[in-house]
C-alpha cells in the first residue's frame, strides 16, 4: 500500500545548505521507489491555519519510506535542512484503491452505542 512522507516546512531565508539539500534529496529517495508528489507548490487554506510550504513524497510502502528515512544517504543530508528550516514531518500509510470507510463507521457506531 502506498505510503507518504509529508512535510509542512516553515519558510526560511535562502541558504547554500538548503540549495544543496534540495539538489541532493531526490537521489536519496529514488532508489527506494520514492517520487515527489508535491514540492512547495502554491496551496489554498480552506479551513484553519496552514503556514509554510508542503512537500510530499510517495513510496511503494511504509517499509520503503522508513528505509529511505533511515538510510545513510538521507541521514547525511538531513542536517542541511534541519539547521535552517523548522517543520513537521510525518510518515503515513495510504488507503487501498478499493477503500470504503465501513470499518471506521462501524467503530464509531459501536462507540456511540456504548456511551
Amino acid at each position: 500500500m502506498t505510503a507518504y512522507v509529508i512535510a509542512r516546512l516553515q519558510d526560511a531565508a535562502p541558504h547554500a545548505d538548503i540549495v544543496e539539500y534540495i539538489e541532493r534529496l531526490p537521489s536519496t529517495f529514488e532508489p527506494h521507489g520514492g517520487r515527489y508528489l508535491v514540492h512547495f507548490t502554491q496551496h489554498q487554506v480552506l479551513e484553519g491555519e496552514w503556514t509554510g510550504g508542503v512537500v510530499m513524497i510517495g513510496f511503494p510502502d511504509t517499509a520503503s519510506a522508513q528505509t529511505w528515512w533511515d538510510s545513510p544517504a538521507y541521514r547525511a543530508i538531513a542536517p542541511l535542512r534541519s539547521r535552517h528550516i523548522e517543520g513537521d514531518i510525518i510518515l503515513i500509510d495510504g488507503v487501498p484503491d478499493d477503500y470504503v470507510p465501513t470499518a471506521a463507521v462501524t467503530t464509531l457506531r459501536e462507540a456511540l452505542a456504548a456511551s
